[in-house]
C-alpha cells in the first residue's frame, strides 16, 4: 500500500471511530436522560461541597471514604432535609387553599372589593377612564386565574404522591452519585480534561469558569431567592396571613424579576391591609418589602457571587425563564449556568482573537 492510500485509510478509520464515539455518547446520554434531574443535582452539589469534602479530608486524611460520608450527611442535614420539609409545607398549604377557594371561604372577589371600594373617587374614576369599569369581569378573571393556580399546586401534589417510587430512585441515584463525585470527582475532571481536543490553558480557563459559574449561580440566585422567600413568608406569618409558606414560595420565584420580583407578593398584600383599615400592619409589611427584603438582593448578592461572575440582570430572567420551560425546576440553575458558560467561552475566544491580531500587529524586532 502506498503512502497516499495508507493517509486515506487512516482518515476514514479516524472519521469511523469519531462517528462510533458520538453514537456511544448519544446512547449513553439516553439512557441517563431518565435521571437527568438526578445527575445534574448530584454533580451540582459536589461542586458547591467539594470545598467542604476537602476540609474534613484534611482533618482525617487516611479516611477519604469517611470524609465523603461526613459530607454527604452535612449535605443530608443542611439542605435536602430543610428542602423536604418546606416542600411537604408547600404541598399541604397549596391543597388547603385550593379547597377554601373551592368552599367559597377564600374569596378573592371580596378581597379586591374590599380594595376596590376603599380607594379614592379620583383613582376609581382614572380606572372607569380605561375603561375598567366593569368590575365583575374583572373579580371573574382575578378569581379563574387563582384558581387555575391553584388547581396546578394541587395536580403537582398528586402527581409527586403518585410518582413516589420514581421519586425516591431518582433521590437514591442523586446521593451515591453524590457521593462517588466527592470521592473521585478530581480524577474524573481530569480525565474528561484530557480527553477534550482544546488547547491546555483554554480547557484549564475553562473548567475553572464553570466550577465558578456553577457556585456563582446557585449562591447568587438560589440563596438569594431562598432568602428573600424566607423572609417574605416569615413577616406574612407574623401578620397573620394565610398560607405563609405558599407566598413565600412564590416570593422566592419571582425575585429573579430584577427590582419587582417579591414585591409583587407582599406589595398587593400591604395595599389590601391599607385599604381594609390594617394601617399598622400595612405600614410594617411596607417597612419590611422594602427596608429588608429589597435590600437583600442588592447587599448578599455580590458578596455571594462577585462582580466578576455577575451577569446582567436581563440575561439572569431570560435564561432562568427559558431553562424552567426547557428543564422544569432544574432550569432554574440550567438556564443561568448554560448562559454564564456561554458568555464565557465568547469571552474566551474574544480575547484569543485579540491576541492573535496583538501578535501579528507587533513589528519584528531587529537583530
Amino acid at each position: 500500500m502506498n503512502l497516499p492510500d495508507a493517509a486515506k485509510s487512516t482518515a476514514l478509520e479516524d472519521k469511523t471511530f469519531l462517528l462510533l464515539l458520538l453514537a456511544i455518547s448519544v446512547a449513553f446520554l439516553w439512557i441517563l436522560w431518565p435521571f437527568y434531574g438526578a445527575v445534574f443535582w448530584g454533580a451540582v452539589l459536589a461542586i458547591m461541597f467539594k470545598p467542604l469534602y476537602l476540609r474534613v479530608l484534611r482533618a482525617m486524611p487516611a479516611r477519604r471514604v469517611g470524609a465523603a460520608l461526613l459530607t454527604l450527611l452535612v449535605i443530608l442535614v443542611a439542605v435536602i432535609l430543610p428542602v423536604g420539609v418546606v416542600t411537604g409545607l408547600l404541598i399541604q398549604e397549596g391543597g388547603s387553599v385550593y379547597q377554601r377557594m373551592q368552599s367559597g371561604e377564600l374569596s378573592v372577589a371580596r378581597y379586591f372589593q374590599q380594595v376596590y371600594e376603599a380607594l379614592p373617587a379620583w383613582i376609581t374614576s382614572m380606572l372607569d377612564r380605561f375603561g375598567m369599569n366593569n368590575f365583575g369581569l374583572v373579580q371573574q378573571r382575578i378569581t379563574e386565574g387563582l384558581t387555575k393556580g391553584s388547581q396546578f399546586f394541587a395536580t403537582q401534589a398528586l402527581s409527586i404522591g403518585q410518582g413516589t417510587f420514581d421519586f425516591f430512585v431518582s433521590f437514591f441515584v442523586m446521593l451515591y452519585l453524590l457521593f462517588f463525585l466527592l470521592l473521585d470527582g478530581s480524577a474524573l475532571v481530569m480525565r474528561i480534561r484530557d480527553a477534550v481536543p482544546l488547547n491546555a490553558e483554554v480547557k484549564g480557563k475553562l473548567a475553572a469558569k464553570f466550577t465558578t459559574v456553577i457556585r456563582a449561580t446557585v449562591k447568587g440566585n438560589i440563596v438569594v431567592a431562598l432568602i428573600q422567600g424566607a423572609l417574605g413568608g416569615l413577616i406574612l406569618w407574623v401578620l397573620g396571613v394565610h398560607a405563609p409558606v405558599l407566598w413565600g414560595t412564590l416570593m422566592a420565584f419571582l425575585s429573579l424579576l430584577p427590582a419587582v420580583g417579591a414585591a409583587m407578593v407582599w406589595l398587593p398584600v400591604a395595599i389590601y391591609f391599607l385599604a381594609t383599615g390594617a394601617i399598622v400592619k400595612g405600614v410594617v409589611l411596607i417597612a419590611f418589602g422594602v427596608l429588608v427584603i429589597g435590600l437583600v438582593d442588592n447587599i448578599l448578592r455580590p458578596v455571594l457571587v462577585g462582580k466578576d461572575t455577575r451577569m446582567p440582570d436581563y440575561v439572569v430572567l431570560v435564561s432562568t425563564l427559558g431553562g424552567m420551560a426547557l428543564f422544569g425546576l432544574n432550569g432554574f440553575v440550567i438556564g443561568p449556568a448554560i448562559a454564564a458558560m456561554f458568555m464565557a467561552a465568547w469571552d474566551l475566544f474574544a480575547k484569543a482573537r485579540q491576541a492573535e491580531v496583538a501578535e501579528v500587529a507587533e513589528p519584528p524586532t531587529l537583530p
